[in-house]
């Protein structure tokens, strides 16, 4: 099992803080694209670009996931 988290802007839009999983796909890249194909809002928020990581370190689309592992999804950050 997997703790996925969603953080801001897309906590309100998917109107969650997160999710557990128990069945996932190895990478999460694929695991935000699976999400993204649930459509609406999921694809909104995730079809784009956004930030990733694995138990509080970023990581890359190509990153492996594993059981245990906590997952949070993240908007990129703007600067002004």
């Amino acid at each position: 099992m997997i703790q996925v988290r969603y953080f801001a802007r897309l906590r309100d839009q998917l109107g969650s803080p997160g999710e557990e999983m128990n069945e996932f796909p190895p990478t999460i890249g694929e695991l935000a694209e699976r999400l993204a194909a649930r459509g609406g809002n999921w694809a909104e928020a995730l079809g784009g670009t956004v930030l990733m990581a694995i138990n509080q370190e970023m990581v890359g689309p190509d990153a492996p996931l594993k059981d245990g592992d906590e997952v949070a999804f993240l908007p990129p950050v703007t600067g002004g």
